[in-house]
C-alpha cells in the first residue's frame, strides 16, 4: 500500500523546511511539494492530487480559512490539517477551520524550541493524524480497535437516575460538541462534565463558543467549583479534570498530574472519579477521536453500575476512542451525532418527574 501523499502548505520558508524534514525523516509519508501560499497550493493539489494537505493559517494572498473553503469546494474529502498558532487568534481561528470542515489541526511548536525539538515535536502530533485521517494509509504500528459481531453490552439491572453526564471526545470534538449541546434543552437537572483534548488557550476559547451557540452555560472548569445542574464545564488544557464530593457537594478538582494515554487533560481521570463519586448515577459519553483515551474509565463506570454510550463510526471523523469501548463490551448503546441530543433526554427522564423542557428556538419537536 503506497504511503499517504503530503502537500506542505505555509508561508514561512523555516516552517516549510521543518515540517517536511520532520514528516519525510519518518519514512511513513511522502512529501510531494510545498507552497507559500493559497493560491499556490490550490495549483499543487490540482497538479499533485496528495491524499493530505498540511495548511498553515497566516498566509499572504489566500489565508488558511479562504484556502480551506476553496479546498472544500473542489476536493470535499481531502484530508486538511490546520497548522496553527499558539495564540488566542489562532485557537479563534483553528476552531473556525473546523467549522468550515478542516478534519483536525495541530500547534506550531513554540519559537523558543530547538530545530531537533520542533522536528521530534512535529512527528509526534503530525504524523498520526496524517495516518489515521487518510484511510488508504499503510499500518502505522497503531493499535485500532476491531469489529466485534455484538457490540452492544447493556449494564445489568434497572438504570439508575442519572445526576452527572462526563463525556470524553478529541478528533472532531469541537464539531461534535457543538451539535450535542445546541440541541440539548436550556435547563439541565444535571451538569455537564467535558474532557477535550486541546491545549491551554483552545479550551477557553472552546467554551466560550460553544457557550454563544448552546443554551447551556458553558465554561473552562477551575479549580474548586460547585457542580450545580444546567451547566457545563470544559476541563482546561493541560489539567487533568477530577470531582470530588465534599458533604452535599460536588467540586471540581483541577491538576497537573501525570500524563495518561499521552494525554493531560485525559479523560481516564474524570471517568474514575465520576465512578467513584457518583455511582450508578452517572452517564458516560464517548465520542469521535484518536486513540484510547476513557476506556479504562469508562470500565469503571460501568462497573459501578453507569450507563455508558458511544457515537456511532459513520458519524465520528475518527472512531478510536468509541470504537475501543465498544471492543471493550462495555457500551450500552451506539448513537449516531445527530440522535446523540436525544438519547441523551431519554435517559434523564429516567427516575425523574420533571415540567416541560424549555428547547432551543427551532430545535425537535
Amino acid at each position: 500500500m503506497d504511503k499517504p501523499r503530503v502537500l506542505v502548505v505555509d508561508d514561512s520558508v523555516v516552517a516549510r523546511r521543518l515540517v517536511s524534514t520532520a514528516l519525510a525523516s519518518d519514512g511513513s509519508v511522502e512529501v510531494v511539494g510545498v507552497a507559500a501560499d493559497g493560491r499556490v497550493a490550490l495549483a499543487s493539489i490540482e497538479r499533485l492530487r496528495p491524499d493530505a494537505v498540511t495548511l498553515d493559517v497566516d498566509m499572504p494572498v489566500m489565508d488558511g480559512l479562504e484556502t480551506l473553503e476553496a479546498i472544500r469546494e473542489r476536493w470535499p474529502h481531502l484530508v486538511v490539517i490546520m497548522f496553527s498558532t499558539y495564540t488566542a487568534r489562532g485557537a479563534q481561528i483553528t476552531l473556525d477551520a473546523l467549522t468550515l470542515g478542516a478534519n483536525d489541526y495541530v500547534v506550531k511548536p513554540s519559537g523558543t524550541a530547538s530545530p531537533t525539538e520542533a522536528m521530534a515535536r512535529i512527528r509526534e502530533e503530525l504524523l498520526p493524524r496524517i495516518l489515521t485521517l487518510c484511510p488508504d494509509a499503510p499500518a502505522d504500528g497503531t493499535i485500532r480497535p476491531t469489529v466485534v459481531a455484538q457490540p452492544v453490552s447493556p449494564a445489568p439491572g434497572p438504570a439508575a437516575r442519572v445526576d452527572v453526564i462526563a463525556i470524553g471526545v478529541s478528533t472532531g470534538g469541537p464539531t461534535a460538541l457543538g451539535t450535542v449541546l445546541a440541541q440539548l434543552p436550556s435547563h439541565l437537572p444535571v451538569p455537564v462534565l467535558i474532557v477535550q483534548h486541546m491545549p491551554p488557550m483552545f479550551t477557553r476559547v472552546l467554551a466560550e463558543r460553544l457557550d454563544r451557540m448552546s443554551p447551556l452555560h458553558v465554561v473552562e472548569a477551575s479549580d474548586g467549583h460547585v457542580l450545580d445542574g444546567g451547566g457545563a464545564w470544559i476541563a482546561p488544557g493541560d489539567r487533568h479534570m477530577t470531582v470530588k464530593r465534599a458533604g452535599a457537594e460536588v467540586r471540581i478538582r483541577t491538576d497537573v498530574g501525570p500524563r495518561e494515554n499521552s494525554c493531560r487533560p485525559s479523560v481516564d481521570p474524570l471517568f474514575r472519579s465520576v465512578a467513584e463519586t457518583y455511582g450508578a448515577h452517572a452517564l458516560g459519553i464517548v465520542m469521535t477521536g484518536m486513540g484510547s483515551d476513557g476506556m479504562r474509565g469508562a470500565r469503571q463506570l460501568h462497573e459501578a453500575g453507569a450507563r455508558v454510550i458511544v457515537q456511532d463510526e459513520p458519524s465520528s471523523v475518527v472512531w478510536g476512542m468509541p470504537g475501543f469501548v465498544v471492543q471493550s463490551g462495555i457500551a450500552d448503546a451506539i448513537v449516531p451525532l445527530a440522535g446523540m441530543a436525544a438519547e441523551i433526554e431519554r435517559r434523564l427522564e429516567v427516575g425523574r418527574a420533571h415540567a416541560p423542557l424549555q428547547r432551543p428556538v427551532g430545535v425537535g419537536p
